[in-house]
């Protein structure tokens, strides 16, 4: 399996880029640094417009601080229960103030602010003593909302909740009862100087599981740390096994960005695709990095 880069480029005007979703030529990009969720157009990623999801008196420095942001770290397409379509945007639950979602219509409308406390409590039962809800990536299947945990300075911190998707958004929307959580599924990762990776962005197409997961030298589920690269990932769906790769140039060097986002922008063939990376510097800048995925010629995930 290889994951190589084809291009990166800058996207101007959006910091702190966090999660990417595509619906047909729009790239929905969300920012943990700011009140939007930003409209790109997928092939020539030039900006088309911005919806705004909160208002923040705090954003005029172009970046809203740590302490106070809702921190949405994950978004994944999907129908809300009214029959709307859109993507549900998750803030990651580490701190109390960042347990707030929102769901975006495509036909856009106001944005619906959505308490995901309730939600996270169910996830927070079932994660390993002292560990914080973290949730860093989302995507759904027919009929499951998946939900991707990252507990910072963990070996065993990848988990996987596979959640009931209708059942799941009749309880975010008020109008159901809780969905049954079952115990999240650990996944193994790789590691850079000692560190492991960490889930931090996913993406369903065509019956694949697509992943990402970054490293940074830090064991804090809210402070920074150096990063150290990232990787991409299939998961296999029989066998619900991870198989990574660096994300590394043509040439063979490891790529040493923060990758937060992914999303599957054409296919090339058999167990071949081009896909759409975003990027974060912990400085407030976000590139889009366009990237071939080929799993060669065995069962995915295999050379």
């Amino acid at each position: 399996m290889t994951a190589t880069i084809l291009s990166e480029n800058p996207i101007p005007g959006l910091p702190s880029a966090s999660g990417i979703e595509l619906i047909g030529p729009v790239a929905y990009v969300i920012s943990d640094d700011a009140p939007f969720v930003y409209l790109l157009d997928a092939a020539t990623l030039a900006l088309l417009a911005q919806v705004r999801l909160f208002e923040s008196a705090e954003f005029g420095t172009g970046r809203i601080p740590k302490s106070s942001k809702p921190d949405v770290e994950a978004l994944t397409a999907l129908t809300w229960p009214t029959g709307q379509a859109g993507v549900l945007v998750l803030g990651s639950g580490s701190t109390p103030t960042r347990q707030t979602g929102w769901f975006v219509p495509v036909s856009g409308v106001t944005p619906l602010r959505v308490n995901l406390a309730p939600l996270y409590e169910l996830l927070r039962a079932q994660l390993p003593a002292g560990a914080v809800v973290n949730i860093e990536a989302a995507a759904t299947t027919a009929a499951e909302l998946l939900l991707f945990q990252r507990t910072v300075g963990k070996v065993e911190g990848a988990l996987l909740f596979r959640l009931p998707l209708a059942d799941c958004l009749q309880f975010l929307a008020g109008v159901g009862k809780a969905p049954t959580v079952k115990a999240p599924r650990q996944f193994p990762v790789p590691y850079i100087n000692n560190r492991a990776a960490g889930f931090s962005g996913a993406t369903f197409v065509q019956e694949q599981l697509f992943v990402t997961a970054s490293v940074e030298d830090t064991e804090d589920a809210v402070l920074d740390g150096a990063v150290l690269g990232s990787f991409v990932g299939v998961v296999s769906g029989a066998a619900q096994q991870a198989t990574f790769v660096r994300l590394a140039w043509p040439d063979g060097r490891p790529y040493l960005g923060k990758v937060e986002g992914i999303a599957v922008r054409r296919t090339l063939g058999p167990r071949h695709w081009e896909v759409l990376l975003v990027t974060d510097d912990d400085a407030g800048g976000s590139t889009a990095v366009v990237a071939e995925i080929n799993t060669g010629e065995g069962p995915a995930g295999t050379k």
